[in-house]
C-alpha cells in the first residue's frame, strides 16, 4: 500500500491489469483504473468514491450474470442468498487480500497506519476497479467476469460445503423456530469508536436467558454473524440429532 506517487503509474497499472488477467484495449485511457485505485485519504485530484459507487451496481449485475452461467439450477431465492455472499465486504476484503490491491494502492498516512481498517479499504478499492474495468472496456461486463468468474468459483464451492452458507444468523433462526424455542435474541454493545476496528461490536445471542453464543466484529451485523456462528457450533450435535 503506497502513499506516495509511482514514479511510473501507467506501468504500475498495466502490471496490476496483468495480474487481474486482463490486458486493455489498444489505446485504452486507464485513467479511472488510476482513480479507482487513488484513496480519498490520499488528498489528491482524484479518488476512488465515484468508481466504488458504481462499482457496486455493477458487481451485483455482474454476480448475477455469473450465477445465471454457472447455476441456473439455483432459484430465485437461493441466488440471491449466494449472490450476497460473492458481493459482500468481507468476500471483497478477502479479494483484494488475493489479488494484491495494496500494492498499487495511494492512501494518505493516516489512513495507511489504521491496520484494522485495511480489510475495507481493500474491499472499497475491488469495488472501485470493477467500476474502473466497466468504464475503460465501455460498459461491458466481461472483463469485470474475466478477473472475477475463478475467485467466485472458488468461493461458491466453499459455500456450496457449507450448510449455512456463512448465513448463521438465518440458520440459527430456522434451528430455534424448528425446535419452538422462540427467536433468537441479539444484544450488541459498541466497544469502540474507530472506525472499521474487528473488534468495534459485541454480541452475545441468546434463547431465553440463556446465552448461547458471542462475536466480536467492525459492525453490529458482523458481530451478530459471528454470535450466530459461535452458537451453532454449540448446538451442531443437538441439530443433528
Amino acid at each position: 500500500m503506497s502513499s506516495a506517487q509511482a514514479p511510473d503509474r501507467p506501468a504500475q497499472l498495466q502490471a496490476f491489469l496483468a495480474g487481474l488477467g486482463l490486458s486493455p484495449p489498444a489505446g485504452a485511457d486507464l485513467a479511472p483504473l488510476d482513480a479507482a485505485l487513488t484513496h480519498t485519504s490520499a488528498g489528491l485530484a482524484i479518488d476512488h468514491e465515484r468508481l466504488e459507487f458504481l462499482g457496486d451496481a455493477v458487481l451485483r449485475l455482474a454476480a448475477t450474470e455469473f450465477l445465471e452461467r454457472e447455476q441456473p439450477q439455483l432459484g430465485v431465492g437461493q441466488s440471491s442468498a449466494l449472490r450476497a455472499q460473492l458481493v459482500s465486504d468481507r468476500w471483497l476484503g478477502e479479494l483484494g487480500e488475493r489479488c494484491g490491491v495494496e500494492a498499487a494502492l495511494r492512501i494518505g498516512p493516516m489512513a495507511a497506519g489504521d491496520q484494522a481498517g485495511r480489510a475495507t479499504l481493500r474491499a472499497e478499492a475491488c469495488e472501485a476497479v470493477v467500476g474502473a474495468l466497466y468504464r475503460i472496456w465501455g460498459g461491458r461486463l466481461e472483463p469485470v467476469l474475466q478477473w472475477l468468474t475463478p475467485h467466485w468459483r472458488a468461493a461458491a464451492a466453499e459455500l456450496e460445503a457449507d450448510p449455512d452458507r456463512h448465513n448463521w444468523k438465518s440458520a440459527l433462526q430456522e434451528w430455534s423456530q424448528g425446535q419452538r424455542r422462540g427467536l433468537p435474541d441479539y444484544r450488541s454493545t459498541e466497544i469502540s469508536t474507530i472506525h472499521a476496528d474487528p473488534r468495534r461490536f459485541h454480541c452475545v445471542v441468546r434463547l431465553g436467558e440463556e446465552p448461547l453464543g458471542e462475536g466480536w466484529g467492525r459492525s453490529r451485523r458482523v458481530a451478530e454473524q459471528e454470535a450466530a456462528r459461535q452458537a451453532l457450533e454449540r448446538l451442531r450435535p443437538a441439530r443433528g440429532s
